[in-house]
């Protein structure tokens, strides 16, 4: 389970820090190789990003906008039809919810981040596609590849990341299915509540810790 984790995270992490994606080239497959390896390289370098700090990964995400990810749309992807029901404040409160859940949950896993790259595999999209998947794997020595691919959609302003598969695992449609029973339950605002609640529980858990 450890090592699932750990490689969620690093299929998570490029779409909450596109920062280090800012001089990419258009290609999505070129992009998801830069950003990926680049993660790979920062984490390695800084004791206090292997360490898995959430301020010091919260500080990268938080540095520049995100160019190349719409987390919006993976945001309203996740709460699914529910998410027309929510009005603009809960929609922003559902993304900051959301991203920060991510954050958390994942953030412990980049310990374990060693010798690992990652490998883009030839893309399978015709030149006028708007919408591909990015085939990649992370290689580890001794061990088998572990699969990982991205969806992204071409928007006016490049490639956009919207949604990641590890191990067979959509990361949209398993929080879709989460998300739908608590709306069904306590609506929205139960949604926003039960995420905030989840966030403060980590956050307390990590405190007691340090």
């Amino acid at each position: 389970m450890k090592r699932f984790l750990v490689f969620l995270s690093l299929a998570l992490l490029p779409l909450l820090s596109p920062s280090l994606a800012l001089a990419a080239p258009d290609a999505p497959d070129a992009l998801i190789g830069r950003i990926g390896n680049e993660l790979l390289d920062q984490i390695r370098a800084d004791g206090s990003l292997k360490s898995g700090d959430l301020s010091k990964i919260s500080a990268l995400v938080d540095s520049t906008v995100m160019p190349h990810v719409d987390f919006q749309r993976m945001t309203a992807l996740a709460v699914g039809r529910n998410w027309r029901q929510a009005n603009p404040e809960q929609q922003k409160q559902l993304m900051g919810e959301f991203r920060l859940l991510l954050l958390r949950t994942y953030s412990g896993a980049v310990s374990s981040v060693q010798d690992q790259t990652l490998r883009t595999k030839p893309l399978r999209a015709a030149a006028g596609d708007t919408e591909v998947v990015v085939r990649s794997e992370i290689l580890e020595r001794g061990r088998q590849p572990i699969q990982l691919d991205y969806r992204l959609y071409k928007a006016d302003s490049g490639w956009k990341i919207y949604d990641v598969n590890v191990l067979g695992v959509w990361l949209i449609e398993t929080y879709r299915n989460q998300f739908a029973q608590e709306v069904s339950a306590s609506g929205i605002d139960g949604l926003i509540r039960s995420l905030s609640e989840k966030n403060r529980a980590a956050s307390q858990s990590q405190a007691k810790k340090s």
